[in-house]
């Protein structure tokens, strides 16, 4: 394991019903191959080594004493493998039967864990063989000599323990165990695991499996935990019902790895670190306390595992083309509501909106208006201001025009270059240097501007500045930096870009030259156009200073709702940018995003307020905390390290 990831997988062998011999060979031949794949552990389903549809044949004692040889076979077979399994079978324990999930290692058991929810309805006769696990008292002591080594536990009580790597902790529950109303899996998972293991044996009919994996996946992120889902499949008994191998992983509520109507494996990387950070982030969960339970130990060599689980490159947009109408839809919404209150409270009689004609301001115009037919106002109401300086292009100063005709909002043109060029004179700067006194005076008078404006209207000013922007501390202070109320404040420069063109698209059939405009509006690169252009082009373009905006918002995204150090953040930005971006960029970027994180955090100690739409926000009042003389040599070195 490396940077917190581990190899999972559930497997669903192809069984004989009864022949434990084969489903013995079966079982040791899918533990090789799963150590071969790098699978660290694996869950088999309910009663495999049997088969699960065994019926009155559990009462046969040629059954039960195939299964305790069956058992003996793997552990022989297996005691060189590392790989943690976890399998199902009957284990005879104080005159009685028990469906059991056993635990083994490096051909010894470490845990023998009794099913507890027995299910006595529709085709399940389970309490016709089986005793609850909740009625063994202090645990099971079995009477087959292969299971006397594990540790046995009741109702919940058994974990197996990863002292190699921090944060592992395996609890295991069968089948209907989840099914619950009070899981054991709850209880397992605040006494410290972060890994459950289900052993399962549930038949497919209709609609059953999206109950089933909304069980699976809601666990999960009940508990912050991984959850590994193995079910039987095919060899089961089909006398009435069929079996459909649904195997899952999830991992606090996200579906990492899925299969239905197959044998094998599935397999999928889980994030321990993660899980464990998320645990202490959320204060309501639990501290551990594992008073009462049995536990035992897995040895694990620490290997240099691959990264198998999929790593979007924009992980603040969803992938799915459906689920983004909808987040576009809901983000634009909250912010309009946000922004709907505000004016409500304050009386505002206009809304005051700096238009340059780039993405940010265009983003803040649509949530304005959105906001004013919440309320019932004309868009006339929203001032929309263009104040074109030494960088303007026609371009962008045209697309800002036509934006605000098209919105119906009132537009103002104020030139400001001959008042920015009276400010050097008063400061004495020579204009034909630029640098940074050239370039934030303009976005000073800008500033000035609005203020002035919305003062005289009685409004409020709208801010433009975005989620990305405030992390690099790409403002310049009391400049574009400040506003009366920031709308795009906790949206990330790559979703704005998805939120405008979700506008375009949805806008198409009610106004095509509005669409063209925004679409234009999408196609120009970012800038802040503080820099003379050359032949009528942008030369300030902002990702040639600070680096592609893809790149920070995923280092934001990790750095911020998960707080991973960077070399894991390295090493996941390349899983996701292999494609884009070679390696030394990646880094010289990741350097220059925690520089200017730490350096430029006085920025955002003082942000005006403005609505959080989403996991990740910087807002001083809420979500981040930090001071602002803080030093980043830590991360620094750590980074220099990986060159």
């Amino acid at each position: 394991m490396r940077d917190g990831f581990i190899c999972v997988a559930a497997g669903t062998p192809k069984i004989r019903v009864a022949d434990c011999r084969f489903n013995a060979e079966q079982i040791f031949t899918m533990m090789r191959e799963a150590d071969q794949q790098g699978v660290r552990i694996l869950a088999l389903p309910e009663l495999c080594l049997t088969g699960y549809t065994c019926g009155d044949l559990f009462l046969q004692d040629t059954l039960l004493r195939g299964a305790a040889e069956g058992l003996r076979t793997i552990l022989e077979a297996t005691r060189h493998l590392e790989i943690l399994t976890a399998l199902g079978m009957p284990v005879r324990a104080g005159g009685k039967l028990f469906n059991c999930a056993v635990v083994i290692q490096k051909g010894r058991v470490l845990a023998v864990v009794p099913k507890t929810c027995l299910p006595n309805y529709g085709e399940f006769n389970e309490t016709r063989w089986f005793q609850s696990g909740a009625d063994c008292g202090d645990g099971l002591r079995p009477q087959d000599e292969a299971l006397a080594s594990g540790s046995c536990g009741g109702v919940g009580q058994c974990l197996i323990d990863c002292p190699d790597i921090p944060g592992l902790t395996v609890g295991v529950e069968i089948c209907e165990d989840l099914w619950a109303s009070d899981p054991p899996s709850r209880r397992l998972a605040e006494a410290g695991a972060t890994v459950i293991l289900n052993l399962s044996a549930s038949n497919e009919v209709v609609g059953k499996a999206a109950y089933r994996r909304q069980l699976v996946v809601g666990q999960s992120g009940r508990l912050c935990c991984a959850c590994v889902y193995a079910d039987a499949g095919e060899g089961e008994s089909t006398t009435d019902l069929v079996f459909a191998g649904h195997n899952m992983i999830a991992e606090n509520g996200a579906m990492l790895a899925e299969s239905r109507f197959s044998t094998g494996l599935t397999i999928a990387d889980i994030d321990v670190q993660r899980l464990t950070g998320e645990r202490r982030r959320l204060t309501p969960f639990p501290a551990v306390n594992a008073a009462g339970l049995y536990r035992s130990e897995a040895e694990f060599t620490l290997l240099d595992t691959r990264i198998r689980r999929y790593v979007s490159p924009t992980p603040f947009i969803p992938e799915n083309a459906a689920d983004r109408v909808g987040r576009c839809e809901e983000i634009l919404t909250i912010a309009a509501l946000g922004l709907k209150k505000r004016l409500e409270h304050t009386g505002a009689r206009a809304a005051v909106v700096g238009l340059s004609g780039g993405l940010d301001s265009t983003l803040a115009l649509l949530i304005t208006a959105l906001a004013m037919g919440m309320l019932h106002r004309s868009a006339g109401d929203i001032v929309a201001i263009t104040m074109p300086c030494f960088g303007t292009t026609d371009r962008t100063r045209n697309n800002a025009v036509l934006l605000a005709e098209h919105m119906g909002a009132t537009l103002r043109t104020i030139p400001i270059g001959d008042t920015v060029r009276s400010h050097f004179r008063d400061i004495g700067h020579n204009p034909d240097i630029h640098d940074v006194t050239y370039e934030n005076a303009q976005a000073r008078e800008r500033t000035q501007v609005l203020m002035d404006v919305a003062n005289e209207l009685g409004g409020l000013v709208i801010g433009t500045g975005d989620l990305s922007e405030l992390a690099l501390g790409w403002a310049t202070y009391n400049g574009d930096h400040m506003s009366m109320y920031g709308v795009n404040a906790s949206i990330p420069k790559t979703l704005v870009r998805h939120l405008v063109d979700y506008v375009a698209r949805d806008n198409l059939k009610k106004d095509e030259e509005l669409t063209h405009v925004l679409e234009d509006i999408l196609d120009t690169p970012v800038s802040p156009e503080l820099l003379p252009a050359v032949q009528g082009q942008i030369t300030h373009r902002t990702e040639d200073l600070v680096g592609p905006y893809e790149l920070h918002d995923f280092f934001l995204y990790y750095v911020i709702r998960w707080g991973f150090r960077p070399r894991k953040i390295l090493r996941l930005a390349e899983c996701a940018f292999h494609r884009a971006y070679s390696r030394d960029v990646i880094l010289k970027w990741l350097k220059c995003f925690y520089r200017r994180f730490f350096f430029q955090q006085f920025k955002r100690s003082c942000l005006p307020d403005g609505p959080k739409v989403g996991s990740v926000a910087l807002s001083p009042r809420g979500d981040w905390r930090m001071p602002s003389d803080a030093a980043v040599r830590l991360w620094l070195e750590e980074l220099e390290s990986c060159q």
